[in-house]
């Protein structure tokens, strides 16, 4: 991924111009060892989504088009990018092409170039998929799916295939790592400089949401050969728009009763209560087991089934992307979409949560380990409770008030998910914010709101938009919005809790004295703790790109619930050899 050079402040408003609609933000002030630096003045941009067609559209038809288009794909490994034109020549014979993405990946000590082809039409793919073969074995298990390789061979192909698509994305998926950050954020000319290229870096690309959803579609087409009208939902990170890269994938097997016909003739099945905890463990035990059996691409299975929310987690090789499957969870799924909302209502919410939750992994404040310590989930929980605390997000409960018929949701086990869904029917006040503080002044204003809070005798409620009496005796008591008998902190310990606020004291005061002079330490570098980079041979590196990263940003906004789960405990049962793959 290439470096990025510093970019001055002229650059950078003319390129907020291009994100954000003429409403000038305020011009905030932190102190700066004994002096005050001057922050951006930036622009604020309509929050409506528009999705990859440019479309303002809603998160759920937003999710719809992205199955389509996943439908649409196929995911053909390649000897190498050099393969593109002779692939492209070959499928062409199917159908027009769209798009075509390549990335690698590392596997099995070697790397694998795969390219993800997108086609006009489905049927295009439904008849590269009837036309492919099996390798010639009688130890394979002969499973279709939308995952092939391109072999070598010598084609005929007639004259109106030659015109080619070329790769949109060419070595693309690629993990970002401490030097590229430190590069970019050194490069900035400000605090809130640095936490939108830090987003911007760190976020989804089109082409991992691509992924994401194919890799749904993948095991969607295994399971409809068992199961009729099922779907497998992304939710979490991958779509509520507060992913970064090589996040997990959440994924929800869930029926879809849309499809059901008024035939007289009704299929003679067996019933399965979802609602049932014993029920749910053995089918998705059952699923884990003809997962790792006969899916390709899917490896170290694990079953997860004492958790709060019964899962398999796996890892996809295709990928290389840990995998969770759940069951009619569609709770998660909703949840997923009020987070992408909240995201869409202010331009800053996404660059702020990003910059915190770095902020605790690199303090070691959230873990990938479950235990005693918060989760991104309820970080950003906290998060959002206290932009409404800033008047910048509105409480559930006003987003209940003005919901419309069409927003009514409710989930299999009667939770109610309804709130509105189209931000252009916001109240007023929270369409045209009068807070107006930059990045910089909410990131350290959050830091120095809970280094005060009394967890001791309040709770947080986004539902609500207020703090709340604590209603238990834990540490921290966050109310799940949707499902409100939750306390999704229940875990955090009093020591963990503690700690919260002790790095958020030391954050406000680093903040307020590092010295922006020191190009190797200021700024979120400081509490990002990856300043131990020789910075000056890092900028003899390609200085030209930063602008370009901060204009992607502006211009292209892309689209966790990670305790979700609760693990209690795990149950591995898979068989410690792997499967050979055959292809």
């Amino acid at each position: 991924m290439a470096l990025f050079s510093r970019v001055n402040s002229n650059v950078f408003s003319l390129l907020s111009h291009c994100y954000y609609k003429k409403y000038t933000m305020g011009t905030g002030r932190l102190r700066l060892r004994g002096r005050t630096s001057m922050l951006l003045n930036v622009q604020y941009k309509s929050s409506t989504r528009s999705n990859f067609t440019g479309v303002q559209t809603t998160l759920e038809t937003e999710i719809i088009q992205r199955r389509d288009q996943a439908r649409r794909s196929l995911l053909i490994q390649v000897y190498s990018p050099k393969s593109h034109n002779d692939l492209y020549n070959y499928c062409s014979r199917f159908g027009d092409i769209l798009s075509m993405h390549h990335y690698q990946v590392n596997r099995n000590h070697y790397q694998e170039n795969y390219i993800l082809v997108e086609f006009k039409d489905v049927v295009s793919v439904d008849e590269i998929m009837s036309y492919a073969s099996f390798v010639r074995s009688d130890y394979i298990a002969p499973v279709k799916s939308s995952v092939l390789w391109f072999r070598k061979g010598q084609v005929a192909i007639s004259q109106k295939y030659q015109t080619k698509v070329a790769l949109t994305v060419e070595h693309g998926y690629i993990y970002v790592n401490d030097k590229k950050i430190l590069n970019v954020l050194s490069n900035a000319k400000s605090i809130s400089g640095q936490i939108i290229i830090l987003y911007e870096t760190l976020r989804l690309t089109d082409l991992e949401i691509r992924l994401r959803f194919h890799t749904a579609q993948h095991l969607e087409q295994y399971f409809s050969g068992l199961f009729h009208n099922m779907r497998v939902l992304p939710f979490g990170s991958s779509i509520n728009g507060f992913g970064r890269r090589k996040c997990d994938l959440d994924l929800v097997l869930v029926p879809n009763y849309s499809q059901e016909g008024n035939s007289r003739l009704v299929f003679h099945s067996k019933p399965i209560r979802h609602n049932d905890r014993t029920e749910t463990k053995e089918f998705l035990g059952v699923l884990a087991n003809a997962m790792y059996q006969f899916i390709p691409g899917i490896s170290n299975v694990r079953r997860i089934l004492e958790a709060r929310v019964p899962i398999i987690k796996f890892h996809y090789d295709y990928t290389q992307i840990e995998c969770d499957l759940s069951a009619t969870n569609m709770t998660a799924v909703y949840m997923s979409e009020l987070l992408n909302l909240y995201g869409e209502m202010d331009w800053r919410v996404r660059p702020l949560v990003t910059a915190i939750r770095v902020w605790a992994k690199r303090q070691e404040i959230t873990t990938d380990v479950p235990g005693q310590w918060i989760t991104n989930f309820p970080l950003t929980l906290l998060v959002l409770f206290y932009l409404q605390q800033k008047e910048i997000l509105p409480s559930l409960k006003i987003l209940k008030l003005h919901a419309a018929r069409g927003d009514v949701r409710c989930t299999e086990n009667g939770i109610d998910c309804t709130f509105l869904r189209d931000i252009n029917k916001l109240p007023a006040d929270f369409k045209y914010k009068l807070n107006q503080d930059s990045l910089e002044t909410l990131l350290h204003d959050f830091f120095e709101y809970y280094s005060t809070f009394n967890f001791d005798i309040y709770g947080i409620c986004i539902r609500e938009g207020r703090q709340i009496q604590k209603p238990s005796h834990t540490a921290l008591h966050i109310t799940n919005p949707l499902e409100t008998t939750l306390n999704v902190g229940k875990n955090v310990s009093f020591y963990e809790l503690n700690r919260i606020i002790s790095k958020a004291q030391d954050a406000v005061h680093t903040l307020e004295t590092a010295d922006k002079t020191n190009e190797d330490n200021w700024g979120i570098m400081t509490l990002l703790k990856i300043n131990n980079v020789n910075t000056k041979n890092l900028k003899k590196l390609n200085n030209t790109k930063e602008s370009e990263t901060i204009k992607n940003y502006l211009e292209n906004r892309s689209y966790e619930i990670s305790d979700k789960f609760d693990v209690s405990e795990e149950n591995t049962n898979e068989p410690k050899a792997k499967k050979e793959e055959i292809v």
